[in-house]
């Protein structure tokens, strides 16, 4: 079970990284053009939202079922990284998507609502990025 999950969690990071990149660059470059907002462009940042969110379900589950998670390990940079810094930046950048998702669908004119996309989803995707555990550090994991 240990090792699906492992697996799901990574395999479906790369599914919502590229929903994040495209959200954020479609946000941005509407928010510039200053484009319209449209049914795809709510789907695309629903569907990003919804990837982030099942990556989190999943991460919750790994974080009590983990041995890379040691909370009496701080001193260990592998366990301090898996235990707080990963899900401290996780939980931060899922919480700013949400935040921008929610303020976009309440925001009255089509600017403001890519704006808000452009802004709360690119600091989260910002995050994430600095929040995974990419091969080449310390706490590295495989790209898959």
């Amino acid at each position: 079970m240990y090792s699906g999950l492992v697996h799901a969690h990574s395999g479906l990071r790369w599914i919502a990284l590229i929903l994040l990149i495209a959200a954020v660059v479609t946000a941005i470059g509407k928010w510039q053009g200053r484009s319209g907002y449209t049914d795809g462009n709510r789907k695309l940042y629903l569907f990003t939202l919804i990837s982030v969110h099942t990556q989190l379900v999943l991460g919750l589950i790994l974080l009590f079922i983990s041995p890379k998670v040691d909370f009496s390990q701080m001193s260990d940079k592998f366990y301090r990284f898996y235990s707080v810094e990963h899900t401290t930046g996780m939980l931060i950048a899922l919480v700013l998507i949400t935040i921008g998702y929610s303020r976009s669908k309440r925001a009255s004119d089509a600017i403001a609502k890519q704006r808000l996309v452009g802004i709360f989803y690119g600091l989260g995707l910002l995050l994430i990025l600095a929040s995974i555990p990419w091969p080449f550090r310390i706490a590295g994991a495989g790209w898959f």
